[in-house]
């Protein structure tokens, strides 16, 4: 069965560890952001009081089955309607998402059912049972300006001061807390960095269940800078951003593509600060240079669950 591991984040980083944990377990849970306002997502929370869907759809169809059964509905999830009218660029997916927590009355349940129908290897929670606001402080001139909405933080870039999630204390799903408390590893990472992967640490209740869950951590660096939230951050910084927001979180292992790392030292001294060392491994995908390939990220993370008690020190940069 594997190790039972908890993954955290949203939209195509979430979605590219899944692809690759599914080859070295089937014990999987998906932790995913409830925050997005933008797209399909962003009209459905427009209309309804539900959790915006997509992220949530995009990790149910990672996980799904490999039959033909469950690759059509997969499809079929994904699908975007076109029409002349309102349904126009709606994914088919978020609708039958919407749907089942209409019928249920339970986001958790929903999922469960969807999750049968596509057979997925894994399980998929929400972070909150309602949905979120990202807020940050930007510069502006001399002065800051404070800003709400994943989709303006995400412009951010440079000019952001300070992150915060609203409301700081919604109320984490009991699924999702026992699944981080019978854990043997979580993994944060890779995605956008201030909008999916961040937000974990900053609800209340679901920071407090990471940092003191008995699971070992990996953290998975971007392959590339990510215009507007992090054109400006090597991959040290990355690792810094997750220090300055959860002081008292401690990592196992950082795992980088030695391409996407600017300066070693520097990224093996801010590792080294959160208690990991560093897993160098070829994760990039040789056909699209900015995507994790699943193979290569699945064979590093399975050498960072099988290796990381290993002679390597901490503080050491662990090399092919």
């Amino acid at each position: 069965m594997g190790p039972r591991v908890v993954a955290f984040g949203g939209g195509h980083g979430l979605a590219a560890t899944l692809r690759a944990l599914r080859h070295i377990t089937h014990q999987i849970t998906a932790v995913v952001t409830v925050a997005d306002d933008g797209g399909s997502s962003g009209r459905i929370r427009e209309e309804t009081p539900v959790l915006p869907p997509g992220d949530l759809r995009m990790a149910l169809v990672s996980l799904c089955d490999n039959s033909e059964w469950s690759l059509t509905w997969r499809d079929l999830m994904q699908l975007r309607l076109k029409t002349d009218g309102p349904l126009d660029d709606h994914a088919l997916g978020n609708l039958l998402i919407v749907g089942l927590w209409q019928m249920f009355e339970d986001p958790v349940v929903g999922l469960d059912w969807l999750g049968r129908l596509l057979d997925s290897h894994g399980r998929v929670l929400p972070m909150s049972s309602e949905p979120l606001r990202i807020e940050a402080t930007v510069r502006e001139g001399e002065g800051t300006r404070r800003i709400s909405g994943q989709t303006q933080v995400a412009e951010a870039g440079s000019d952001l001061i300070e992150l915060s999630i609203e409301p700081r204390d919604a109320a984490v799903p009991p699924q999702t807390i026992a699944a981080i408390g019978e854990a043997e590893w979580i993994i944060l990472g890779p995605g956008s960095w201030f909008t999916s992967v961040i937000p974990h640490l900053l609800l209340e209740e679901l920071h407090r269940a990471i940092v003191t869950t008995p699971a070992h951590r990996a953290l998975v660096l971007n392959l590339t800078p990510q215009s507007g939230e992090t054109a400006h951050l090597s991959a040290a910084d990355l690792v810094r951003e997750i220090s300055s927001v959860s002081p008292d979180l401690k990592i196992d292992v950082v795992i980088a593509d030695p391409t996407a790392v600017e300066d070693i030292d520097d990224l093996m001294e801010a590792s080294a600060a959160m208690g990991a060392r560093v897993l160098l491994r070829q994760v990039r995908s040789g056909t699209d240079g900015a995507v994790h390939d699943p193979l290569r990220l699945a064979s590093a993370l399975r050498d960072a669950f099988d290796g990381f008690l290993g002679e390597v020190g901490k503080a050491e940069a662990w090399l092919d």
